[in-house]
């Protein structure tokens, strides 16, 4: 019940930062302003949310972890009352942010987890956590949108508000008085430089770090091309038509704790090989969604299944490799990982909008191969050197000689010891001199 707690707390948060885009249209009629402009406010909402994870997560290190989470909550649900009680956009904008900066409890949650559960169920806990990650992300798009066409704007607003203050109460009243396994007495500014130290000692770190923003990069650059593509002549649908493709993908939210026992079992570096081959494969099926009609929409159904699988997976499998890493320092690590993975989400989103408007879809699909052969490349490469040290002791073990050497080896000092036992003997020609020199 914790773990499935857990996981509601980060679907809530995650979904406050998503939700926004498919109010934003609705917004923009409500408050009288161009769509564009209206969009501001799923961008401060986005760098709210960047900017928290780097200035709050590193002090899941430092405090208890209960009343962080709640304090956090709180904060993240009277952003999101004073955003629908907002006048106009600017205080919207403001109040988006402050929500953005505070709902990053996902990251918190999935550090102190790790930390409460046994190493063996790692993989599992984070695959269920991650699940409810991402239906906040896909849901909350979804009915967002519903909701604010039927009931205007800020009820969106006020929902999402009244969910997270339960959450809060819920987690206030369950969660055990846990800190951190070696709670951390540096000053403010030297966790935050910490996280930057961390990316340049732990390779591993930076191993998963580079993974997850290459392949949520391909991600974003999908997403974010597709609603061009499904509102344009190709396909002609409407902006509803994205959210309902959202919808279809939530079922992926199932595959992530079956990703997580698998790491359990063979290890982050099996995961990520077949995640990376399912990106792959999610590439060219999605190029064939520009032939438009039934099987253009089942290519872009099917290729973003296989995309959401794939990056969810992949996402399980380098948590738990920097989990692994110092239990000390572990929101710091989370820090650094997710900051490099929303990094590469939103060069993503850039590259993908500016792909499809220089070549259309076909670049885009493109270009997510492209991202996904850079871990596929750093993996296969791997692989090879271990299965090169793997042979190297066949040939010449280090410390041991080849067999005909160690018999020898082994017949040497048998050999000293008995010329050093056995008397000298005299040869028959010099003791022919010695008998005649007498």
């Amino acid at each position: 019940m914790t773990v499935l707690l857990f996981a509601v707390t980060c679907g809530v948060a995650v979904g406050n930062v998503y939700f926004p885009q498919a109010v934003s249209p609705v917004l923009a009629d409500g408050l009288g302003v161009p769509p564009g402009a209206a969009a501001t406010v799923v961008t401060a909402v986005q760098l709210g949310y960047a900017a928290g994870i780097f200035l709050l997560v590193p002090l899941g290190d430092r405090f208890r972890h209960r009343p962080l989470l709640v304090t956090l909550l709180a904060v993240a649900a009277l952003g999101l009352l004073c955003a629908a009680a907002a006048p106009g956009l600017p205080p919207l904008v403001a109040a988006s942010a402050a929500v953005g900066v505070a709902t990053v409890v996902a990251p918190l949650v999935g550090s102190m987890a790790a930390g409460l559960v046994p190493e063996e169920r790692r993989g599992a806990v984070s695959g269920t956590l991650l699940s409810g990650s991402l239906g906040g992300m896909l849901l909350s798009r979804t009915f967002g949108g519903s909701l604010a066409e039927d009931l205007g704007w800020r009820a969106p607003y006020l929902l999402a508000a009244a969910l997270t203050l339960t959450v809060a109460l819920a987690l206030a009243r369950a969660l055990p008085r846990a800190v951190a396994p070696v709670p951390s007495r540096q000053r403010y500014p030297a966790l935050l430089a910490e996280t930057v130290r961390l990316l340049r000692t732990e390779p591993q770190l930076r191993r998963s770090c580079c993974y997850q923003a290459a392949v949520f990069a391909g991600f974003s650059a999908v997403w974010t091309a597709v609603a061009l593509l499904l509102t344009g002549p190709v396909h002609g649908l409407g902006a509803g038509a994205v959210g309902a493709l959202a919808l279809v993908n939530a079922v992926t939210m199932l595959c992530t704790p079956f990703a997580g026992r698998q790491v359990d079992r063979r290890g982050p570096d099996a995961v990520n090989a077949v995640a990376v081959l399912t990106v792959l494969v999610a590439a060219a099926v999605l190029l064939c969604g520009t032939r438009g009609g039934a099987v253009g929409l089942a290519a872009l159904v099917a290729g973003t299944l296989l995309l959401d699988v794939g990056m969810q997976s992949g996402m399980v499998a380098n948590q738990i490799r920097i989990y692994t890493l110092r239990a000390e320092v572990r929101s710091r690590l989370s820090t650094a990982y997710m900051t490099c993975a929303y990094l590469g989400g939103s060069l993503g989103s850039w590259a993908g909008t500016h792909a499809y408007g220089l070549a259309g879809w076909p670049a885009v699909s493109a270009l997510l191969a492209l991202l996904a052969a850079f871990p596929g490349g750093d993996l296969l490469l791997r692989r090879r050197r271990a299965a090169l040290r793997e042979t190297a002791p066949r040939k010449a073990a280090p410390g041991k000689a080849a067999p005909r050497e160690a018999a020898f080896a082994e017949s040497a000092p048998r050999e000293a010891a008995l010329t050093e036992a056995a008397p000298p003997k005299a040869t028959p020609r010099k003791a022919t001199r010695r008998n005649t020199g007498r």
